[in-house]
């Protein structure tokens, strides 16, 4: 009975561990390449514009 529990905590716990772990990579590298991308083109018009 122990078993079948551990089991069944074991297939809710690992897929949304790799959902938080995914999102919190694409966060990370959004907001990296966003910085690299206001960086390289520093006194463009277009960073003025609305998002």
């Amino acid at each position: 009975m122990a078993g079948a529990i551990a089991l069944i905590i074991a297939m809710i716990a690992i897929p949304v561990g790799v959902f938080a772990t995914g999102a919190a990579a694409s966060a990370i590298l959004g907001e990296t390449l966003r910085r690299d991308g206001v960086r390289r083109h520093e006194g463009s018009e277009l960073l003025d514009l609305p998002d």
